[in-house]
């Protein structure tokens, strides 16, 4: 029975033994439902909202209950310098939890988390104490193309991101900046790069996405 006095977890997945894809060394990806976009070309649409319909797994955890499941992988991870990675949806929407979870995780594990930024402030100073490092996945720093490809408007990204750099440094934040198909151009690329380097950003993902639409001929 899950303790109604602990924070949790909408579980969307968990996958373990990840090798340097989300963080450096061996990590654990735990993704969350439940996201305040819902972009074009997402690639988990499925963690949008939370599902009890039979077509998702679904679960809420509690910390006890994550640390249960991925405290088998901990000799990779003080060997490798990896950790848990927080992806989703949007997983600072649960900063409560995760706050309570590294409580419980050894401290050689680091804490990665993957972030659009669209949230409310006090998620980005909850997160900046619990998380070592963040991936934030910014889309594109104008306002029109960020409006058209993810249904909402991005001044408190760009807000958010400020305070971020301010609390934690521009060493422990990496921004990931796509080109879209159909949404953007390499030069509103070069212009997100432009702005976000004003800012104090000095670690830069670019990167193109690829079309889910298109099949393989």
């Amino acid at each position: 029975m899950t303790d109604q006095t602990q924070p949790t977890f909408p579980l969307a997945f968990c996958d373990r033994l990840r090798m340097a894809t989300d963080g450096a060394g061996v990590t654990a990806l735990v993704g969350a439902y439940g996201c305040p976009l819902q972009c074009k070309l997402c690639i988990n649409p499925q963690t949008w909202h939370e599902r009890s319909d039979g077509k998702a797994s679904f679960e809420r955890v509690t910390p006890v209950e994550l640390y249960d499941r991925v405290k088998i992988d901990s000799l990779y991870y003080l060997a490798t310098g990896g950790g848990i990675t927080f992806g989703g949806g949007e997983p600072l929407l649960h900063t409560d939890f995760i706050t309570a979870f590294r409580a419980l995780c050894p401290t050689d594990w680091h804490f990665y988390a993957e972030t659009c930024l669209n949230l409310p402030q006090e998620h980005i100073l909850a997160a900046a104490t619990a998380v070592d490092w963040f991936f934030v996945d910014i889309k594109d720093m104008n306002p029109a193309i960020y409006e058209a490809y993810t249904g909402r408007d991005n001044a408190l990204v760009k807000e958010n991101l400020a305070l971020l750099l301010s609390l934690v440094g521009s060493e422990r934040v990496t921004v990931r900046v796509p080109r879209i198909p159909s949404f953007n151009t390499d030069a509103d690329v070069q212009a997100s790069v432009a702005e976000l380097t004003s800012m104090g950003v000095t670690r830069l993902d670019v990167f193109a996405y690829k079309d889910p639409r298109k099949r393989r001929k």
